[in-house]
């Protein structure tokens, strides 16, 4: 099998990775027929689910509420903390408008987010 190309194969691949894990370890020998075969299983298996279920970029909107959530924030603290005003900042979060070029910059320092994302990018 060069390339998984079917729901079925892929579900058995899945399956036949699960049952290797546990007999390969950091200790296997790499010409071992399980850890060639893990190996071997693995890539398709990840090149089967980047094709058919990527996820793609995350978006700066979709950023940004993770980020207040893991920070605990809300919007008038985070508007605050970039420079903004709230309704500037809820029309980020709408994606009624982009930030400006200053305000990029302040997003990706103080949030940690990639320059990217945060230009859209």
């Amino acid at each position: 099998m060069t390339k998984i190309e079917t729901q079925a194969q892929y579900d058995w691949a899945v399956k036949r990775v699960e049952e290797l894990l546990p007999l390969v370890t950091d200790e296997t020998p790499l010409d071992d027929p399980n850890s060639i075969e893990l190996e071997l299983l693995s890539n398709l298996v990840a090149d089967y689910s980047e094709e058919h279920f990527a996820l793609g970029e995350p978006s700066l909107v979709d950023v940004l509420k993770l980020r207040m959530f893991e920070m605990g924030l809300n919007q008038k603290s985070l508007a605050e903390l970039i420079g903004v005003s709230p309704s500037r900042l809820s029309d980020y979060i709408s994606g009624k408008c982009e930030p400006t070029l200053k305000v990029a910059r302040t997003i990706s320092k103080k949030l940690g987010i990639d320059a990217n994302i945060v230009l859209g990018v």
